[in-house]
Order: C-alpha cells, then sequence, then structure tokens
C-alpha cells in the first residue's frame, strides 16, 4: 500500500483526504491510501516518515510551505521560483519538493481573466503569496503585496492600505488564512468600501466556499473567486508530481 497524505499544523478545514479518496474511488485506484498528518512543528516531518516507511508523497499547506524547505534533499525549479513547498515526493530516501501551487493558481486566474485587468494587490507574504506572486510575473502584471511584517523591498506594509490603493487595482487577492473555517466570520481590514463593481475579489480559501472577504467585495458589486478550483488543480499536478 502506498502512503501519501497531508501536513500541516491544523487540517480540520482540509478537503484533501476526502477529494483523493473520490479520486482513488472513481478511477479504481485500489493501492493507494491519504492521510492527514498534523504536526506541531515542521521538524516533526521527521519522525512521520520514519513512522511510516509507505509514504511516498506529501501535500504541505499552512503554515510549512516555507519551514519545510530546509528539510528537502532536492529542489525542483519550481520551489527555487517561489522558496515555498506545497508538494513532496519521496523517492529511494529522499525528499524532492514541488509547488504545484503556481501553476494551480495561474490556470485558475485565467479562467476568470479579462483582459483589461491592470494593477493587483496581494495580501499575504507566505508561501501561497509567493506562488501567486510568480504567477502574476509570468502574466507580467503589476502587483503589491501588502503584509503585517514585510520582510524584503518587495513588500509593503499593511498600514498602507487604503481606499486609493484599492480603487487603484483591478484584482484583490487574499492568500491569508484570515476567514478560514471555523473563524468564518473574520476577513482581512481592508477598506471595503472603495471595492467596486469593475474588480475580481480571488481569495484562495475554500473553506467556507464563500469567505467574509469575498461576501463583502460581492455586496460592492466585484465579481468573486474562491480558491476551489486552484484546490483541484494542485491536488491533481501533485497527483502527477507522485507518479511520475
Amino acid at each position: 500500500m502506498r502512503k501519501f497524505g497531508l501536513i500541516g499544523k491544523t487540517l480540520k478545514h482540509s478537503f484533501s483526504k476526502q477529494y483523493f479518496e473520490e479520486k482513488f474511488k472513481n478511477e479504481n485506484i485500489t493501492d493507494c491510501s491519504y492521510d492527514l498528518y498534523e504536526l506541531e512543528n515542521i521538524e516533526d516531518i521527521k519522525s512521520l516518515l520514519e513512522n511510516n516507511p509507505e509514504i511516498k508523497g506529501l501535500n504541505v499547506t499552512l503554515p510549512y510551505k516555507e519551514t519545510v524547505v530546509p528539510f528537502l534533499d532536492e529542489l525542483d525549479d519550481s520551489v527555487k521560483d517561489t522558496d515555498a513547498c506545497n508538494c513532496i515526493k519521496v523517492e529511494n530516501g529522499k525528499l524532492i519538493g514541488y509547488n504545484t501551487d503556481k501553476n494551480a493558481f495561474l490556470e485558475s486566474f485565467l479562467a476568470v481573466m479579462i483582459m483589461d485587468y491592470h494593477k493587483m494587490i496581494i495580501l499575504g507574504n507566505g508561501g501561497a503569496s509567493k506562488a501567486v506572486a510568480a504567477a502574476l510575473d509570468e502574466l507580467s502584471l503589476e502587483y503589491t503585496i501588502y503584509a503585517r511584517n514585510p520582510r524584503s523591498k518587495y513588500e509593503t506594509d499593511w498600514k498602507e492600505i487604503n481606499e486609493s490603493a484599492i480603487r487603484d487595482a483591478s484584482v484583490i487577492i487574499n492568500t491569508t488564512p484570515v476567514g478560514m473555517w471555523p473563524n468564518e466570520d473574520d476577513c482581512p481590514d481592508i477598506p471595503y468600501q472603495a471595492i467596486s463593481r469593475v474588480q475580481l475579489a480571488f481569495d484562495l480559501i475554500y473553506n467556507p466556499e464563500k469567505t467574509e472577504f469575498l461576501k463583502r467585495a460581492e455586496a460592492q458589486g466585484a465579481d468573486i473567486e474562491n480558491g476551489m478550483y486552484m484546490l483541484e488543480l494542485q491536488a491533481d499536478k501533485a497527483w502527477e508530481v507522485f507518479n511520475d
């Protein structure tokens, strides 16, 4: 039996196990299982793999997409491009890191993108943010990353998000976990009154289906998109990595 799974700190919000179990059933895959592995610290990945030698691949979610990188033996170019890993292939005792978030976001964004998008706002500077930024770079789109704790000259302090910044953007992308189940009443602290119907609000969160961020943007007339399609795409791309 080949084992796969998802590592993160808190995984009660995740649909990954259900998604892969349905995939295995629909595709008559009988020699694989998929489980959720909550790790208190990323260092616990060592004991997880020691105790489960059947594990052949892992997906990675909050808050370990960046901190897992030092534990990897090899990095695919997709990790080098984003400094974040959401997919690990275990092969001959080595951990090989990949990032399927970038292309999954790119594909899901292109599905709703219109031609006159210009400036983008990215909320958050974690691992998912880096994948989104790399995807927008590929499209040659201008963006500003707003973060509570800016870590580079390319990131802007969250305090600078004002009505003018919101009005000037075509797309607002939430890459933070704010608003994720079970904290469904929470939302990123931005001036929603400045959002208009000519904008798109994209939330990488998929549980709940419509976050408070999306509800408030929709109430202002904006188009909205959640992260479910991106989740499905990155999961399928991870499965390709596991079986390559």
